[in-house]
């Protein structure tokens, strides 16, 4: 009764999805996944503001089965319209040098959508991301990301919280070293895209 219940929930969210997109062109974001792929995002952003905060770059990565398909993963650096926040650039190491030449944000989302298709989107922290992400994809589209969305750190959070450990390290550091992942450097959208990636994997064979 669950499973039914849930697929006719979810073919009602994709019709009413399909009548608010604006542009027939993208109606294949709406269908099924293909069976066990998933791409694993991650962005830089101008600021931490997700209200004004623009696209700096972008990158995914498709995780097929047990195999994450880093040859064939997509990077994208975006020119934002405004300013780089001064705070920020020791962190993403991104000027406005350094985008000068990148994508508009259309043509980077535009390259983004086909590269990530119907599947589900696993991130760590992905809410910011998506938040970004969904300020330009609404105005265009008419809907934000239709994907199925996997965060890692609830994944990891729901496997190590009890009633005797309720308080759980959600830092990047701490599920690698637990789950004996490689530190890889943070702040490189590719990166950060491979090791929520890992994480993911590691927790879909070790529940």
């Amino acid at each position: 009764m669950t499973g039914a219940l849930g697929r006719w929930r979810e073919a009602r969210r994709v019709a009413r999805l399909r009548k608010q997109l604006r542009d027939p062109a993208w109606q294949w974001l709406l269908d099924p996944p293909p069976a066990d792929e998933y791409v694993s995002l991650d962005c830089e952003t101008t600021s931490l503001d997700r209200k004004h905060a623009e696209l700096l770059s972008i990158a995914a990565v498709k995780i097929s089965g047990q195999r994450i398909e880093t040859s064939s993963h997509l990077q994208l650096l975006v020119r934002p319209q405004g300013e780089i926040s001064h705070a920020g650039i020791p962190i993403h190491q991104l000027r406005a040098q350094d985008v000068a030449q990148g994508l508009t944000p259309q043509a980077a989302l535009e390259q983004l959508l086909q590269f990530i298709g119907s599947r589900p989107i696993v991130g760590y922290y992905l809410e910011f991301d998506l938040a970004i992400l969904n300020r330009y994809v609404r105005p265009w589209l008419g809907i934000d990301l239709p994907n199925p969305v996997i965060e890692v750190s609830g994944l990891y959070y729901d496997r190590k919280v009890t009633a005797w450990q309720p308080e759980v390290d959600l830092s990047l550091p701490a599920i690698c070293n637990d789950l004996q992942l490689p530190q890889l450097p943070r702040h490189d959208p590719f990166c950060d895209a491979v090791i929520a990636a890992l994480i993911f994997l590691k927790l879909q064979r070790h529940p």
